[in-house]
């Protein structure tokens, strides 16, 4: 029976460590598109954060200006979405597919042209990197029954950047749901006509949405490079930006919902990690190419299957042309 309950809290802890930069991403894309600026781009984003804040921890030896220098990068990506798809009114999907792919390209040739190690970065030192924090109480709580492992393996043990990720969850639904910025923001999402007729700038909300998107998504890099992993590796996002797409759709463009479908892919990622070279019973060992792909196929089971009728904010993906 203990080892059973080690075991799901260890894949628990898994869950919790790998839906990291999966809920960021969500975030982000959950406020781009409730200001009705469709993100493909998140994948672009959070690969050029992971590769600035690998590089700057690593020539700088600080973590913070490695997390700083990603959520600049990943701003100044925002801001050229936005630049393309609110001033200049162009395609939502291909400017963030643009970025995805330059991104994909340019930050492995960057890395190779300053580190010549095929596109990668050098393993970053401990003290380049978000190490994982013990929470107080944890070594002395660790042999107590259900309590200790829940507390000393599940809670304690995560990185600064997996506790302000699950920080950053209420505040975010507070900031859409109780302000009145985000008041705004969903009604420039639903209704920008009736938002510009108040007087309030449909431009500037949507470039406000982008940027606050760039900034969840430089964490997400970093937490990649610097907190996840130990370095920059070359297609390190591994499709995370387009899962995160997946969760939010699933979520119904609600925190909540979103949250949750980032922990049940999250799950499925950990699950796959830890039955690679496992034999099971009848069917034995299951080839790894099918383990890899299970998270992925469960996303596709999930929007085809049980998602349900999903609505999107009203005037998602529609430039805004003012009348004059």
């Amino acid at each position: 029976m203990n080892d059973i309950l080690m075991h799901l809290v260890l894949v628990a802890d898994a869950t919790v460590r790998m839906s990291t930069p999966l809920i960021l991403a969500a975030l982000a894309g959950l406020c781009s598109e409730r200001a009705a600026v469709i993100d493909i781009g998140l994948e672009g984003k959070m690969l050029g954060g992971a590769f600035v804040a690998g590089t700057v921890s690593y020539m700088t030896g600080s973590v913070w200006l490695g997390l700083m220098a990603a959520i600049v990068a990943s701003v100044l990506l925002a801001l050229l979405h936005g630049f393309a798809c609110i001033t200049h009114r162009g395609n939502q999907v291909v400017s963030g597919m643009a970025i995805n792919i330059v991104v994909a390209g340019l930050a492995p040739t960057l890395g190779h042209a300053l580190f010549h190690i095929n596109g990668d970065t050098p393993s970053l030192p401990a003290s380049a990197r978000f190490m994982s924090i013990t929470l107080p109480g944890a070594d002395f709580f660790r042999d107590v029954p259900l309590l200790g492992p829940l507390y000393s393996e599940l809670i304690s043990g995560h990185n600064l950047l997996t506790y302000l990720t699950f920080a950053l969850i209420p505040f975010v639904a507070w900031m859409l749901y109780k302000t009145r910025f985000g008041l705004r923001l969903r009604a420039v999402g639903e209704n920008p006509e009736a938002v510009d007729t108040a007087g309030i700038s449909v431009e500037w909300l949507r470039y406000r949405a982008v940027m606050i998107a760039g900034v969840l998504c430089g964490i997400a890099g970093a937490s990649l490079s610097t907190a996840l992993g130990a370095s920059f590796i070359r297609d390190m996002t591994a499709g995370k930006g387009y899962l995160a797409l997946a969760a939010m759709i699933f979520g119904k463009w609600k925190p909540k919902l979103t949250v949750i479908a980032c922990l049940l892919f999250a799950f499925t990622d950990a699950l796959q990690a830890r039955l690679q070279g496992v034999e099971l019973p009848i069917v034995g060992e299951i080839p790894v190419q099918f383990i890899i792909m299970l998270p992925y196929v469960m996303t596709v089971i999930l929007l085809a299957g049980f998602v349900g009728k999903v609505v999107a904010p009203k005037a998602d993906g529609i430039p805004y042309v003012k009348e004059r």
